[in-house]
């Protein structure tokens, strides 16, 4: 069987509150495992007792992952509640998404687990609702505002195994967290580079969206795209192998593909920010890039961000962050499963907009 990671707490030198619940936060790439406490009252906000980070290719299964982080748990725990924050939808028994490495069934998690109460959140919804506990110190900035920070919907959002996206809208007695599918937007190319690219990538596809290029698999699209375009073979089959090649710039295609991904990343997040009225600013997360964070920061990014005409004015005060992905899904998957038991009470932690990013 496959070993866990040590990425943990250890709850066994530590009397577990008896409100305990366990809260997973699944990707393409990781699932994210937490033993966590709270109150829905918000009398307690969320706590986490012992963390595990997992390589969902090592495993056969969702459950196989939980049944490992339980079995490493004092006997004296026993957890029957579960938040599972997931891409994709709930169809029947099953979490549908494409970008998972294996089907999840939700039947077999309770039979297996004993869960008596299981909630499946999405994936990005958990890392927006998880935004508004976020310090200062916990991302880094891209952009900073020419304004005072201002109250209203902030926007997250990033790349990783797809493009996941979600808005919080500050409120009381807690936040709210407008969940989306802005990935699946159709890719709007901003230069004749980029059109292209879209033509190359519409070859076999009817359909285009951002996530074809603003995603791991994306930016081996890209790479694919321009290799082709710049009539060269493309020799790279990984998205991290693209990427470390257009850090250490050992493959011009490679670089092309990466300044191409950071222009169009930066002109969505443009858009998104007006669509949804993004005045508390943007929270980028994903797993891709704080990988490549200095190059982001000197690219195009802000240039096509700020491109789009006269609401530029509006654009300069949005400050836009980064943060490290980190246990803020599990986080957020528990803050969100508390609410839903909650009814009319207090807010987990503190209120939307308190300890909020950006400032």
């Amino acid at each position: 069987m496959a070993q866990s990671s040590n990425h943990s707490l250890d709850i066994r030198r530590h009397s577990a509150p008896q409100d305990t619940f366990l809260a997973a936060d699944v990707g393409g790439t990781h699932a994210r495992i937490g033993l966590v406490s709270g109150q829905p009252d918000g009398s307690r906000p969320v706590t986490v007792l012992q963390y595990h980070r997992y390589a969902c290719a090592d495993w056969p299964s969702l459950t196989a992952v939980l049944q490992d982080f339980v079995g490493q748990l004092d006997h004296s725990v026993h957890v029957n509640r579960c938040a599972v924050a997931s891409a994709g939808y709930v169809l029947g028994d099953a979490i549908v998404n494409d970008n998972l490495p294996w089907p999840v069934s939700i039947r077999d998690i309770r039979d297996s687990l004993g869960i008596e109460q299981l909630a499946v959140i999405n994936d990005f919804e958990a890392v927006a609702y998880a935004t508004q506990f976020l310090s200062q110190a916990d991302t880094t900035a891209v952009i900073e505002s020419e304004a005072p920070p201002a109250a209203g919907p902030v926007l997250v959002m990033g790349p990783g195994t797809g493009l996941g996206s979600a808005v919080l809208l500050p409120g009381h007695p807690h936040a709210t967290v407008l969940a989306t599918e802005a990935g699946q937007i159709a890719l709007a190319p901003g230069n004749e580079r980029e059109i292209e690219i879209l033509r190359y990538l519409a070859r076999d596809r009817a359909y285009v969206s951002f996530e074809h290029a603003l995603s791991g698999r994306g930016l081996l699209n890209l790479y694919r795209a321009i290799s082709s375009l710049r009539d060269q073979s493309a020799v790279l089959t990984q998205p991290s192998q693209v990427t470390q090649a257009a850090l250490e710039r050992s493959d011009e295609a490679a670089v092309e593909a990466l300044e191409v991904f950071c222009g169009l990343l930066g002109s969505f997040v443009g858009d998104l920010c007006l669509l949804y009225g993004a005045r508390g600013g943007v929270i980028l997360a994903g797993g891709i890039l704080p990988q490549i964070r200095d190059v982001l920061v000197a690219s195009s990014f802000r240039q096509r961000f700020f491109n789009k005409g006269v609401m530029r004015a509006f654009l300069l005060q949005v400050p836009v962050r980064l943060m490290e992905h980190g246990q803020h899904g599990v986080i957020g998957a528990a803050g969100l499963f508390l609410d839903m038991h909650a009814g009319e009470g207090l807010p987990v932690g503190p209120r939307a907009g308190e300890n909020a990013v950006p400032r």
